[in-house]
């Protein structure tokens, strides 16, 4: 049962670290391959300093790896499950939205 604790931990923090727009947005820009930092500031919107660190938290639990090239760090996903995960996750999402769009037409026209 300890086994089962300790995974239900580790779940918990990545789950944390997605738990971040911006970090799903990044996670969602990497799903067609690498990308340098200055590819995901352009594609995300935000500060060098802010998407940096971003990419730092990732790095370090294991959701992204990165490798130099000259001056550029190029960034991709460790696991492909991850991209799955965030996918599913939309899915859901967009499910219970739609259900709620139903929902609500229901209402409104009672």
């Amino acid at each position: 049962m300890k086994k089962n604790k300790t995974l239900y931990e580790l779940q918990a923090e990545i789950c944390k670290i997605l738990a971040s727009p911006i970090r799903i947005e990044i996670i969602a820009a990497l799903k067609e391959g690498e990308k340098s930092v200055t590819e995901l500031i352009d594609i995300v919107g935000i500060a060098k300093a802010n998407v940096s660190q971003h990419l730092a938290v990732m790095r370090l639990k294991g959701i992204l790896k990165s490798r130099r090239d000259g001056v550029n760090i190029y960034y991709s996903i460790v696991n492909p499950k991850v991209i799955q995960a965030c996918g599913l996750m939309k899915e859901v999402l967009s499910d219970l939205l739609a259900e709620r769009g139903k929902m609500a037409s229901l209402i409104t026209r009672s």
